[in-house]
């Protein structure tokens, strides 16, 4: 493909076309440069397929160190479990909430990891306001909650005098024996006609 041929890869190869992911894009322009590498160039007076070996002679080696690819980024992974790339979240373990995410993105997939451990993988999304979610995640973080509803009920069933040293819950028919209460008998329209009897009673 000749260098700087952006306008003519725009009124040639782009018109008319539909990409549903880099991926796509870079197959359909695989099979597209196959017919337009064979086409007469005026201005290098010939066909870039005959002058491909000549330009790679000429290129320089690859550094030995792979260059940084795609997009890297750190967040501290709040209390929904997603972290966000472009325009669509992704769903993260939820047993790393509050905790610095390292992630990164290439154009096919979406990682990330706390500390060194991998805690989500998607494959990468392009559509707009997308949400990515991992059944895993879901699972997890229900049963996050189940346990922290858990915590919640013992803490509160359990109550302690300032000095620290627990205090003991009673039951409230415990209170009634205490007090001489007694809530068995009848209802209240008989205690309200035995009232009446009474007071006839000379």
């Amino acid at each position: 493909m000749v260098e700087r041929a952006n306008g003519y890869l725009g009124t040639s190869f782009l018109p008319g076309r539909h990409f549903d992911a880099p991926t796509d894009f870079n197959a359909q322009l695989s099979e597209w440069l196959l017919r337009a590498n064979t086409r007469t160039v005026r201005a290098i007076r010939g066909r870039p397929v005959d002058l491909l070996e000549t330009d790679y002679q000429a290129m320089l080696p690859l550094p030995p160190v792979t260059p940084p690819i795609g997009l890297n980024h750190r967040v501290r992974l709040a209390r929904d479990y997603y972290v966000r790339v472009d325009t669509v979240d992704y769903s993260v373990d939820p047993r790393v909430i509050g905790r610095f995410i390292d992630v990164s993105a290439t154009p096919e997939d979406v990682l990330a990891s706390c500390d060194g451990e991998v805690v989500a993988r998607h494959r990468r999304c392009w559509a707009k306001d997308g949400v990515i979610t991992d059944p895993a995640h879901v699972a997890v973080a229900a049963a996050l909650r189940r346990r922290f509803a858990d915590d919640r009920r013992r803490q509160h069933a359990t109550r302690y005098h300032l000095d620290g040293h627990r205090v003991a819950l009673r039951a409230l028919p415990d209170y009634d024996a205490l007090f001489g209460v007694d809530f068995t008998t009848g209802t209240t329209a008989s205690h309200l006609d035995h009232r009446s009897r009474t007071e006839r009673t000379p």
